[in-house]
């Protein structure tokens, strides 16, 4: 005789379920998840590429809508038992189009990757022009990089920053002029400074190009208006939703001003060819799941304490960046204008040193090349820091200075032997883990409390 439980009442009690149940049925991986947490809260994350997502957008991306298949656009679903991922979608675009001032948002890209190739195929042939920022200068991989899709489909032109790492505007018009792109893709992924997305659309205009910005990285600054915003500016933005968002791994792609206008030699509008690149073109069912978990994290970015977190992520930068240079380390650009700290390492020491010897003492970094870089992509000769996690715990001008005195010094102890390994006395390492304790203390990851 079956046994006669009290059924779930809510997402709440699914989620208990679910933890008992991973906890009793596969101890092994509820142990890996565990671990990982633990890792998370004594670890110092200087990635830019992430930050701690809030425990609501946890709950929000484990909801049942996992279980929905709803392919089709909002309000246009072409599967029974949508009417719930419905009022999700329709509710998370509503948020982006309000965080960000845009006319029109998409939430179904799996990541900003995907969404970025969605654009590019919705609005340019196989072979025709790109020209985006090159990797070596701080650009992404689908800006046009040969080792990715957009390199290898497309013919693509890179554009480059000076030898003081800015992004060299008359250069990229010169280049503008002299291919005619279709599309001229900006924003970066290692970038210090602002991006001039009006002197961009002044140059694709002049061109007779399509101008689509990445925000990825500056998300957050965008939203709460640290970081001049692309929207209007450019034909197309998109972003991901798990950077300074704080949410999950996901895209979005947004429209502000030609939302609703012509496509150059098209006959429709950027926000219908824009729907239908995601689907069906490019993407079948969405997942309804993480577009709820996108819209825990959009509201949550509307709110005071996200507002607090990015200023905390502006200052935090700037304070590193005039560390590192009092130590006489090398800021590339001069300066910090948004979250990142990209450094050129010196004596002999690699990134690829430089970020196995801070990970082996907790403080998690990310090498990057700098302008000119003699070393390939797998060694560099920098480092690229990000200030997203260090906001989060709250950071300030002391902890700050603390964190960079305590790189500089492992980094001054570190014996480099080639380009790619490295010595460090045992007693040291302990040492420095034992710092890095202490400041995880000092500065806790407030919603893992």
């Amino acid at each position: 005789m079956a046994v006669i439980t009290e059924p779930l009442k809510n997402q709440a009690d699914l989620l208990r379920r679910g933890l008992a149940d991973l906890r009793a049925e596969d101890a092994e991986l509820a142990a890996i998840l565990d671990a990982e947490v633990t890792r998370q809260q004594h670890t110092l994350s200087l990635v830019s590429s992430s930050c701690a997502v809030q425990p609501r957008t946890l709950a929000a991306s484990a909801s049942v809508l996992v279980n929905v298949t709803a392919e089709g656009m909002s309000g246009k679903h072409h599967s029974a038992g949508c009417e719930n991922v419905e009022r999700v979608e329709s509710l998370a675009i509503r948020r982006a189009r309000q965080l960000f001032g845009a006319q029109y948002a998409n939430v179904q890209p799996h990541s900003a990757s995907n969404a970025v190739y969605q654009v590019l195929t919705a609005l340019l042939e196989p072979g025709d022009t790109l020209l985006g920022m090159a990797v070596e200068h701080g650009g992404h991989l689908t800006h046009g990089s040969l080792a990715a899709f957009s390199g290898a489909y497309y013919k693509a032109i890179q554009y480059g920053t000076t030898a003081d790492g800015l992004i060299d505007y008359d250069k990229v018009r010169l280049l503008a002029l002299a291919h005619r792109p279709r599309v001229i893709l900006c924003g970066a992924s290692a970038y210090s400074r602002e991006v001039d997305f009006k002197r961009f659309r002044e140059i694709a205009d002049e061109a007779g190009a399509i101008l689509l910005a990445d925000i990825s990285h500056i998300a957050g600054l965008v939203a709460t208006g640290r970081h001049p915003s692309p929207i209007d500016a450019a034909h197309v933005t998109v972003t991901c939703t798990h950077k300074q968002l704080a949410g999950p791994r996901g895209g979005v792609i947004l429209s502000g001003a030609d939302a609703n206008t012509k496509i150059p030699g098209l006959r429709t509008t950027f926000s219908r060819l824009l729907d239908q690149a995601v689907y069906p073109r490019m993407q079948g069912a969405p997942a309804a799941n993480m577009i709820a978990a996108k819209a825990a994290a959009l509201g949550y970015a509307m709110s005071a304490a996200f507002d607090a977190c990015m200023a905390q992520i502006r200052s935090t930068a700037d304070e590193m960046a005039k560390a590192f240079q009092a130590k006489e380390y090398e800021v590339v650009g001069g300066c910090s204008e948004n979250h990142t700290v990209l450094v050129r390492l010196r004596g002999g020491i690699t990134g690829a040193i430089a970020e196995a010897a801070l990970g082996h003492c907790g403080i998690i970094v990310s090498k990057h090349r700098v302008p000119e870089d003699p070393r390939s992509a797998l060694v560099t000769s920098g480092l690229r820091i990000g200030t997203g996690a260090l906001a989060q715990r709250r950071v300030d001008v002391h902890g700050s200075r603390q964190i960079v005195d305590l790189i500089v010094r492992i980094l001054n102890t570190v014996a480099p032997l080639g380009e790619q390994d490295y010595t460090l006395e045992p007693l040291l390492l302990t040492q420095f883990r034992s710092e890095v304790e202490t400041l995880c203390r000092d500065y806790p990851l407030a919603d893992y409390q």
